[in-house]
């Protein structure tokens, strides 16, 4: 066997990396991947390379050690199958289904603890939203949406189409989305918003009250769109005491934002919400294994698979990621099919 592993060799450019296939140490197991999702978010900022200076790549994945510098493998949602163990692993991980936070590569060795079992009734193409919708539950634990809230989510990519579809089993008055895409506005209306909004349609923007110097009517309004300018949009849309969640990661984009109007005597709350942590004041409740449960149970009510808009096999993964760069409102989620790898 030969293992093949992406690898981002500068920006814009992804290759082919094939080696020796691992072999794994007597307290790890063998994984074959079956095929992993491609985050149009965060992996398009290192895709592009302009991820911030001095940050680290993920410092609660041991995967992801290290800090952003080309090159550099990089990739969190992998599904695949224990097809061997080390001596001192239990015989009950042979022939698993297993989520892990792995880059993308047909092969991995990776111990036990760090893999997470996919239950028997979720298919592999759900399981790879799993990062995904743990974001979004993180999102609304942020939020603290409460009933009879009027909420707004801009940007309806994979976490923000995650986001609403959670939002919508909540009493709210209203749940209205914005995003430039038609493909996306489509999904977002399938996923359960209201009304689902042309984010570049200044109609759109005015139909929810939102007025950069007196304010909107949105009680909670969360910025999922990775687009630093869309953090104004967020604020004109929010009302007197509300909230703004941003849980958009900008990398090295910068965010020129407007606070001398509304902002500053509207007592407008900004939170920033990012996966890797709880809320100190939820901690006393919640823990990651909680959390994480909840995200496979909403997983089992929201089944997205149906946001999969683009399947390629891993060798042409140059090609899915020149599509989401140049033309991103033709996807939702693109993922990679591992299955045929080993016969390259």
């Amino acid at each position: 066997m030969r293992q093949h592993r992406l690898e981002f060799s500068e920006p814009g450019r992804v290759v082919m990396k094939v080696g020796p296939a691992p072999r794994p140490g007597a307290d790890q197991v063998l994984v074959r991947t079956h095929c992993s999702a491609i985050s149009p978010g965060t992996e398009m900022l290192v895709y592009r390379g302009r991820w911030p200076q001095g940050v680290p790549v993920d410092a609660t994945i041991g995967a992801l050690a290290g800090a952003f510098a080309y090159p550099l493998s990089y990739g969190y949602c992998t599904v695949g199958r224990v097809i061997a163990s080390g001596t001192a692993v239990s015989d009950d991980w042979s022939g698993r289904r297993v989520f892990a936070f792995q880059p993308h590569q047909d092969l991995f060795c990776a111990a036990p603890d760090t893999l997470h079992p996919i239950p028997e009734d979720l298919d592999d193409e759900t399981a790879l939203f799993l990062p995904g919708m743990e974001t979004a539950v993180n999102l609304l634990l942020d939020g603290s949406p409460l009933i009879g809230e009027k909420v707004v989510v801009v940007g309806q990519g994979i976490i923000g189409l995650l986001t609403t579809a959670l939002l919508s089993r909540f009493p709210l008055a209203e749940l209205a989305t914005l995003d430039a895409h038609p493909l996306r506005r489509e999904a977002s209306i399938r996923l359960g918003a209201g009304v689902c909004f042309d984010s570049e349609d200044p109609a759109s923007f005015l139909s929810l009250g939102g007025d950069p110097g007196q304010g909107g009517e949105a009680d909670l309004v969360y910025e999922l769109s990775g687009n630093p300018a869309a953090l104004n949009t967020a604020l004109a849309l929010t009302r007197f005491s509300g909230r703004v969640v941003v849980g958009s990661w900008y990398g090295a984009k910068k965010a020129e934002l407007e606070l001398g109007a509304f902002f500053h005597r509207g007592r407008v709350s900004l939170i920033s919400s990012q996966v890797s942590s709880i809320a100190p004041e939820l901690t006393g409740r919640w823990r990651n294994s909680r959390r994480l449960q909840l995200a496979w149970e909403m997983l089992r009510q929201v089944r997205p698979s149906g946001c999969i808009s683009h399947r390629f096999a891993l060798a042409e993964a140059s090609s899915a990621y020149a599509l989401i760069d140049r033309s991103p409102g033709e996807t939702i989620q693109v993922i990679l099919d591992h299955r045929q790898a080993d016969e390259m």
